[in-house]
């Protein structure tokens, strides 16, 4: 064998990663690591571009347009996304032609990753396609993943064993015959891909002396916040799979097991579980807070109400970096992870760093801003002692003392719509204040259609108001939230805003950050579930429940 086709097989490799049976926390470290290096991503299932677009933080794809080139350029960023769940004709490839995919881009000698659903050697085509590699002399890795098989089960809250319940079959009925006589007696069944032949199922384990009262559960879309689990038993489980009109992909459980489910259900007991939630907020800011409430058990919607421009003229904010960089100011006061970042960036536009900050007071209007701050190498001199924001600010602020005070300016960077209050507050105290617009806030475009009709239509079970802007914004590209739409907002000026537009106010939180926002509204969540299970009423969504009318805000 020559050097040259040693090196040809060694760079000739793939992949095989699982990628769990939905939720994307459930990819395993070393699936992860290898998504982040892949130049080339072979799909099995149309969610997985999503699942690995969220991963590496990527944009959705976007349709070419010559007057969208950045856009454009973002899209394509990162790996080389290929369907191999599917062809041209929309028909699941087979085994055979979904191995010709992963052999001709493992070819090109680039960093293949074949993303598989659940486990790639479990109920999937793994073994077919790496042998497959083997034959065409390309080495390959196996990287197993969280199979459907036990996460299903687990994210319903039933236990597929027991200190008393120790047997366990799983069984796939996909074009199976299978002898349910063998499966008479108190053993557990795991079933796959038996939605459709249920009732008949049921009907031979009960000819074959199964009881008829023995538990049964179907989970569909397991493990994500669209999951549903129906609990019946087997004499009653093809009527009610029929009229709960359960459909696919769904995992199967028979078995006292299931009974346990009443006792240690967790996933669909979160309190936002399936709230499809409205997060109007800058794109750049939206991510923690949908971490947050997606941790809740919501599916959080970014919907961009404001764009984050800099200043139409630069030419003061130069001005005062330059007097920073002087020694010009005694202090520096950011507001802001925006004004942080304008900040930042105009020290990079002038080849400076965090050193140009020796011997300058640094404040911070919460701890929010400071982590920024943290996060670019800078420790906040001053933070609020107790409320956080600019009034917070104000009531440790220190007073102007020319003796120890060898200068009396401060640097405010800001957005073009901040309040006077602080600069006001400051002059109160001694000081002079550089109040420079450092970046502005503009409304967004409109969102899609669709999402329009659903804030309006109260399709929404809450939005989350993280500003004034963000109010005002939304209400004037979209329109007011139903009546029937919980109104969360993270303290009490985007509060009195929100009452100025219409909008009465359900949840507010206690101190003004995204994290204790979205724990506020989870509360609110657990609360009212509490009291409709209290009551002996269904468990049901805010959208689900229509209010007579637009909501309106309690006169004062």
């Amino acid at each position: 064998m020559t050097a040259s086709s040693t090196t040809a097989r060694q760079t000739r490799w793939v992949s095989f990663v699982g990628a769990g049976p939905g939720d994307p926390d459930l990819l395993t470290v070393r699936a992860a690591e290898l998504l982040r290096d892949a130049e080339v991503v072979i799909t099995e299932l149309p969610e997985h571009e999503t699942l690995v677009r969220g991963l590496l933080g990527l944009p959705e794809p976007v349709e070419a347009d010559e007057d969208a080139e950045v856009e454009t350029v973002e899209a394509s960023a990162g790996p080389l996304f290929v369907d191999g769940g599917f062809g041209e004709d929309g028909q699941p490839l087979t085994h055979a032609a979904r191995a010709k995919v992963v052999i001709k881009h493992a070819k090109s000698g680039k960093r293949v990753v074949r993303l598989m659903a659940g486990d790639p050697f479990l109920y999937a085509s793994g073994p077919e396609e790496a042998q497959a590699c083997t034959k065409a002399e390309i080495g390959f890795e196996i990287v197993p993943g969280v199979s459907s098989v036990n996460a299903v089960p687990a994210y319903a809250g039933i236990p597929l064993t027991t200190k008393n319940h120790r047997e366990l079959t799983v069984l796939s009925c996909s074009g199976a015959s299978i002898d349910w006589s063998s499966y008479a007696d108190r053993q557990t069944l795991v079933l796959l891909s038996a939605v459709g032949s249920i009732a008949d199922i049921a009907r031979e384990l009960i000819a074959a002396g199964r009881p008829a009262e023995t538990p049964v559960s179907m989970t569909r879309t397991g493990t994500v916040t669209t999951q549903r689990t129906l609990v019946s038993t087997l004499g009653s489980i093809g009527a009610d799979a029929r009229a709960a009109r359960m459909e696919a992909p769904a995992v199967t459980v028979i078995g006292q097991v299931v009974d346990l489910r009443d006792q240690l259900s967790w996933f669909e007991n979160k309190p936002l579980f399936g709230w499809r939630v409205l997060v109007p907020r800058t794109k750049e800011q939206a991510a923690s807070l949908s971490t947050r409430l997606r941790g809740y058990g919501a599916e959080p919607e970014e919907v961009p109400t404001i764009s984050v421009e800099p200043p139409r003229n630069p030419q003061q904010m130069d001005k005062a970096v330059r007097g920073l960089v002087e020694g010009r100011y005694e202090w520096i006061a950011f507001t802001s992870y925006n004004a942080v970042r304008a900040v930042k960036e105009k020290f990079e536009e002038y080849g400076l760093d965090a050193r140009a900050f020796s011997g300058l007071k640094i404040a911070a209007v919460g701890e929010k801003t400071a982590a920024t701050l943290a996060d670019w190498g800078l420790r906040a001199d001053l933070v609020p002692s107790g409320e956080q924001s600019a009034a917070g600010l104000l009531e440790d602020w220190p007073e102007y003392d020319e003796v120890l005070d060898p200068i009396n300016r401060v640097f405010l960077p800001r957005a073009d719509i901040a309040t006077e209050n602080l600069v006001a507050g400051l002059v109160d105290l001694g000081w002079e204040v550089d109040d420079v617009t450092a970046y502005r806030t503009v409304r967004a475009a409109p969102p899609p259609a669709p999402t329009r009709e659903a804030i309006k239509a109260g399709k929404f079970d809450a939005v989350v108001f993280t500003s004034s802007s963000t109010v005002r914004n939304l209400v004037g590209i979209a329109g007011k939230p139903h009546a029937s739409t919980i109104i969360a907002v993270i303290g009490p000026a985007t509060a009195k805003t929100a009452e100025e537009h219409g909008l009465r106010v359900d949840v507010m939180a206690p101190s003004p950050s995204v994290e204790v926002l979205a724990e506020a509204l989870a509360d609110f969540g657990s609360a009212r579930r509490a009291s409709m299970i209290e009551a002996g009423q269904p468990v049901t969504k805010p959208s689900e429940r229509r209010a007579s009318g637009r909501r309106r805000a309690s006169s004062k």
